[in-house]
């Protein structure tokens, strides 16, 4: 996500639910990015180049047609033409339970460690269980498994499972451009906040951000803190999320810039993007300071000691416990339904916690609607961190998270199995690599009012046009005619519209999957 506010289409639960086929045509029914991959890389690590790519400008019931304004002559009455217009309170609202679902799940997802812990309280309440990567597994299971909190992978095994059988995976990254806080988080060292007598912290860009569209936000913070536990002799992790416009980056009032600098606008990341945590109110009346270093070890010397009160006060532990944490800003605005007939979600972090929700949804209903009972393969999840900073670190897509718990899955099943299909181990597992492919998803770009000619005009995705297959002859998007094919059966099995294509245009840098 550049922006910090995108708006999206959602499809209807009726529409979304629609295929019985596999549980992936669940997410075929999103506004999202879509590719298959290579389950395993030649060190047995995913490939971050895919097969095929595809995008969705959001699917969903033809709200048109059950909401549309009815045709009204220009010379009626203002009088008749309000009559004329639908109770946008009763018909949308029934056609959007999928949208309100998935404004909740983003709310409460504020960063990649919310997110799994919201996708993990899901799971488990349809009988998933947490997978150490030890302990046996069976048949018909259900499983989840995190790695630093921030990735997930969850899976549930068909109970047609044989060995050798393959694995049906949709990929997915927690992650969203946002502004982090520093190692050390005390920025305002001048007694008072200095001459502006604020309290600032040190924030840092994460991914590639809009960083103009932070201004004058109503700015909150969430994360992890650890924490020292005395009775336990232990460090726990604590999530917090604080809703409250604690922080703000405000703009240059208008009469401090010249035209050109505001013609400009542009925004130094270091100096420009520091948020407002408070005014050294006490500081001033007293002269006194709130900064009692005598009984601090360095760590804490470098921190906002407001800050590190507010974590303490919020968590009901001693300042002198939080060891450490890693925190984030957020827009504290909560997702909204928009447009005239509530067929927009505004919301933060579409990109891509849209398709977090999906994957989650479509794993859940696939389990709750009996699909396990019909399945012969292992339908899995995975939601990455660091997606937006390249997904090479260890929880990222390019780790071995996922070649790694595919061997693990095909062992503990094939090897207890083996016998049964005559084959020995490794045999089997090239089997299931063989018969498996991974549908990444990602958000993309629907053609923008004000800047169609951004878009490739035969190859522009239009919003509610259906899900769009990315191609590029450089194979920055490795779509080919197969992988193609299958995604547009997979659309028209699933009921939805017919699929879009999407090229950038030649003078136009373009991204990959």
């Amino acid at each position: 996500m550049n922006s910090l506010q995108h708006q999206i289409i959602i499809p209807s639960a009726k529409q979304t639910m629609r295929s019985s086929n596999v549980f992936l045509a669940i997410a075929a029914g999103f506004s999202s990015t879509a590719a298959f991959a290579p389950v395993l890389g030649s060190r047995g690590a995913v490939k971050t180049k895919t097969l095929w790519s595809a995008a969705a400008s959001g699917p969903r019931r033809n709200i048109q047609t059950t909401c549309q304004l009815q045709s009204v002559s220009s010379t009626k009455s203002s009088t008749s033409l309000r009559a004329a217009m639908p109770s946008l309170s009763t018909h949308c609202d029934d056609d959007l339970p999928l949208a309100r679902d998935a404004m909740k799940f983003i709310d409460n997802s504020p960063d990649p460690f919310h997110v799994v812990q919201t996708a993990v309280e899901q799971l488990e309440e349809v009988g998933f269980v947490e997978w150490k990567g030890d302990e046996e597994i069976e048949i018909g299971g259900k499983y989840y498994f995190t790695r630093n909190k921030s990735t997930l992978v969850a899976f549930s095994i068909g109970e047609n499972y044989k060995p050798g059988k393959g694995f049906k995976i949709i990929g997915s990254h927690t992650d969203s451009p946002n502004l982090k806080v520093k190692p050390y988080s005390k920025r305002t060292t001048a007694k008072n906040g200095g001459a502006s007598g604020a309290i600032q912290l040190g924030v840092e860009c994460y991914g590639g951000g809009l960083w103009h569209t932070w201004f004058d936000r109503d700015l909150g913070i969430s994360g992890r803190v650890f924490v020292n536990d005395e009775e336990t002799g232990t460090i726990r992790q604590k999530m917090i999320k604080i809703d409250r416009p604690i922080l703000r980056i405000p703009n240059l009032a208008i009469h401090l810039q010249t035209a050109k600098e505001r013609e400009a606008f542009a925004v130094n990341k270091e100096d420009d993007l520091s948020p407002i945590l408070a005014m050294a109110v006490k500081d001033s009346l007293t002269g006194g300071s709130t900064d009692d270093d005598s009984t601090k070890d360095e760590w804490q010397k470098k921190q906002e000691p407001l800050l590190v009160q507010m974590l303490a006060a919020e968590l009901g532990v001693e300042t002198e416990d939080i060891l450490d944490f890693e925190l984030n800003l957020f827009d504290v605005q909560t997702a909204s339904l928009g447009g005239l007939h509530s067929e927009f979600v505004h919301s933060a972090r579409l990109d891509n916690l849209a398709s977090c929700f999906l994957s989650l949804r479509g794993l859940i209903d696939h389990v709750k609607g009996g699909g396990v009972q019909n399945d012969e393969d292992i339908s899995m999840i995975a939601m990455f961190d660091h997606e937006e900073v390249g997904s090479s670190s260890a929880t990222g897509a390019g780790s071995p998270i996922i070649g790694e718990a595919v061997k693990r899955i095909n062992h503990a099943l094939g090897v207890r199995n083996a016998l049964m299909a005559g084959a020995d181990s490794p045999i089997l597992y090239d089997r299931a690599i063989q018969r498996s492919l991974v549908l990444s998803v990602d958000q993309a770009h629907a053609v923008h009012p004000n800047y169609a000619s951004k878009h490739e005009k035969n190859h522009g995705p239009v919003m509610n046009g259906g899900m769009v297959i990315k191609r590029n002859a450089n194979q920055r998007y490795a779509t080919n005619g197969v992988t193609g094919l299958i995604i547009r059966q997979l659309a028209k099995n699933a009921g939805l519209p017919p699929i879009q294509e999407f090229v950038v245009r030649n003078d136009c840098g373009c991204g990959s999957t």
